[in-house]
């Protein structure tokens, strides 16, 4: 066991005026499988670049362990597949990079296939394969699963569940549980470590936000309360001291024995609203600390269009081809109006590729593709590398209310104040919430979204789940988040 020891960890990005973090203490043993979580832009990230010394903060990280950082950095991205492996494990022999390979469920013609010709999935796959044959180092794993089906996430998630130790960035509900048994969670207030898996840590999140919210309620009503009592008691000790003798010049008291009587009287009004203001004030204070790192979830819209017929899109015998190799076949699917499609199947089998030839892109099949010149299609890529420029510039260029684009984004969780940057700058998970926000701001019959969820956080998760549940939204998508599928699809084709 080794312990890595965080101390008064102050940290800000030059430029920014809030720090992302402030005077942090916490205390994490190795030997813990380590969940790291929390909303997009918060720091997951941040903190591990502190850990490998990457960047540096005030105060202080101390550890007697050797920091490794997934996913690697491949510096040649045109080398092949075995040899960007063979760089990642270089005491690996080739025959446990093929076992690897094969465990993983590559593709057999991915070894010397150039690594930036692969699918996304695929790519993370040979990363995969070279950190399973490495050894020792203590792992700081960021987003795995993105791209990765849900045989290789279950995989990814039993290879980690056998391991010592690790902290693992993931937003991905299922996996958590697999393989975590600690949470940290990086709030909107705090960081809070908890013993536990992802459930786990729900639970006692709800249970934690329900007392709060139920306190929040009873402290208002007492408040509420307190005023009208010091109200009352502020008129009653403004009668008493007007009752005291020589209070009122122009009256002529006659009994001067009634002094001391009205004195006490008054004396006592005024100790009953000194007790008041003093419960109130202990009441405000107590509703202070309350709700601080309760999530708001404000809620989304799709903007729909009806279509003049029920059948939206018919694929019919549809076969892909990239060159002479055959990609997926014989492939029938209808959409019909309100209807929630998920696509699934291996990485690597034409999934996005249905996707993109639906949308109107060039690709090489065989088959029937029945839709209608005049359906609108809202499509949100699995890619963000060719997002740049301001917020403001790329909702322009998409022809949407930029009023409308903008308040999704602060639905969503991002910042005002980054509104003025370039979109080159933004964390990943908030590229793809340009993108989500951007789809929902179109006026669409359907919507197509090729895996809507890398880089996505939990609260944005089931932000979005609840948004299409609440919906008539018309929906092809592409994604490997099993809670997801299970929660809003109305039924999933396999592609083999």
């Amino acid at each position: 066991m080794s312990l890595i020891n965080i101390s008064n960890l102050t940290f800000s990005y030059e430029g920014n005026s809030e720090n992302v973090f402030e005077n942090v203490n916490i205390q994490l043993d190795t030997d813990w499988k380590l969940g790291l979580i929390g909303r997009n832009g918060r720091g997951k990230t941040t903190l591990l670049k502190l850990l490998l010394g990457e960047i540096t903060g005030h105060g202080s990280i101390t550890s007697n362990v050797d920091f490794e950082y997934f996913p690697y950095d491949v510096r040649n991205r045109d080398a092949f597949t075995i040899d960007v492996i063979r760089e990642i494990a270089p005491d690996a022999e080739d025959w446990e990079i093929y076992r690897e390979m094969s465990l993983l469920g590559m593709n057999e013609y991915a070894d010397y296939q150039k690594y930036c010709t692969l699918s996304g999935g695929e790519q993370t796959k040979a990363m995969l394969a070279g950190m399973f044959l490495r050894r020792n180092n203590f792992l700081l794993i960021d987003e795995p699963t993105n791209h990765l089906d849900s045989e290789n996430r279950y995989l990814l998630g039993e290879y980690l569940s056998r391991k010592k130790g690790f902290i693992l960035v993931s937003h991905d509900r299922k996996f958590l549980d697999m393989c975590t048994d600690h949470i940290l969670s990086i709030n909107k207030c705090s960081i809070e470590l908890q013993k536990g898996n992802y459930s786990d840590w729900q639970r006692n999140k709800d249970m934690q936000d329900s007392f709060e919210l139920s306190q929040n309620e009873k402290l208002k009503k007492d408040i509420k309360r307190l005023e009208s009592a010091a109200k009352r008691t502020a008129e009653w000790s403004d009668k008493a001291e007007r009752a005291k003798i020589g209070f009122d010049p122009t009256r002529v008291e006659k009994n001067i024995s009634r002094r001391p009587t009205e004195s006490a009287k008054a004396k006592k009004i005024m100790s009953r609203s000194a007790s008041i203001t003093k419960r109130q004030s202990r009441a405000v204070l107590e509703k202070s600390k309350l709700l601080h790192n309760i999530e708001q979830t404000a809620e989304l819209k799709f903007q729909t269009l009806t279509f003049h017929s029920k059948r939206l899109i018919q694929l019919e015998n549809l076969s892909l081809r990239y060159g002479e190799r055959v990609i997926c076949e014989n492939i029938n699917l209808f959409v019909n109006q309100g209807e929630r499609i998920a696509v699934t199947g291996k990485n690597g089998c034409g999934k996005s590729s249905i996707l993109k030839l639906i949308c109107g892109e060039e690709i090489e099949y065989t088959g029937n593709i029945i839709k209608n010149n005049n359906l609108k299609i809202s499509y949100v890529p699995q890619k963000t590398d060719h997002l740049h420029g301001s917020p403001i510039a790329y909702a322009r260029n998409l022809d949407i209310d930029v009023s409308l684009f903008f308040t999704i984004l602060r639905k969503l969780g991002l910042p005002r104040e980054i509104f003025e940057h370039n979109i080159e700058h933004f964390s990943a998970g908030q590229k793809k919430k340009i993108l989500i926000a951007g789809s929902l701001c179109e006026k669409a019959h359907i919507y197509i979204w090729d895996e809507p969820l890398n880089f996505i956080d939990i609260i944005s998760r089931i932000q979005i789940e609840k948004l299409i549940l609440e919906s008539s939204a018309s929906m092809i998508f592409v994604e490997h988040d099993s809670a997801f599928i299970e929660n809003i699809a109305d039924r999933s084709i396999i592609i083999t």
